[in-house]
């Protein structure tokens, strides 16, 4: 009987702790999807940020467009690298247009790379020199990363050689495309950072 009992103990504990697991984790999406709205992909902003939610709920607003713009580095960074692996297979095949096409895309690429690694350290950096330089930083940001946007819009377009696979193709596109939506949605989380931090600290954007 004793046994029994405390078999049900168990069985019972079990259940509860997973019902407690379930309601945290539809809270903790129900957070992220409410941080997403402002987004143009909100369901890939909530995978971005999902796992960065605590009890507490989400980090701050600029931690929130830092972590999205890192992981739109991490991606961009990856997918450049496939992209190098393309390339180097197609000057092997002595495919001068093909290699040429991709080699300027990478070129595109690579600038992308460098503006969100600038963007990210430069939101790094605001609100830390002082409020005089804060919207020298937004500007920066903003620049860059929408200069990312155009350069993988560019490449992309750019994919259509025929000595590259149409898998190889559809795994670039795909690969572009998600840093893209990144870069689109990092964008968002700033200007919401950036226009709460201006509002609670008196920070007026000057009339040219």
């Amino acid at each position: 009987m004793a046994q029994l009992f405390l078999s049900f103990l168990v069985i019972s504990f079990t259940i509860c702790s997973f019902a407690i697991t379930v309601e945290s984790r539809s809270l903790a999406r129900t957070y992220a999807e409410s941080q997403c709205k402002s987004t143009r992909y909100p369901d890939l902003c909530v995978q971005t940020l999902l796992p960065y939610v605590s009890k507490r709920g989400l980090p701050s607003s600029q931690l929130q467009a830092q972590l999205s713009l890192a992981t739109c580095l991490s991606t961009a960074r990856f997918t450049k690298a496939y992209m190098n692996m393309v390339a180097d297979k197609l000057n092997e095949t002595s495919n001068s247009g093909d290699y040429q096409a991709m080699e300027e895309c990478m070129h595109q690429m690579n600038d992308g790379v460098t503006q969100i690694t600038q963007s990210f350290k430069e939101l790094q950096q605001m609100g830390k020199d002082g409020y005089q330089k804060f919207l020298w930083h937004e500007s920066n940001v903003q620049t860059w990363v929408s200069a990312a946007l155009t350069d993988a819009t560019t490449c992309v377009d750019g994919i259509l050689g025929d000595g590259i696979s149409d898998r190889e193709k559809t795994m670039i596109r795909a690969r572009i495309l998600k840093v893209k939506q990144l870069a689109s949605n990092s964008l968002a989380l700033f200007t919401r950072f950036t226009s709460r931090y201006r509002a609670s600290h008196g920070i007026k954007i000057p009339l040219n």
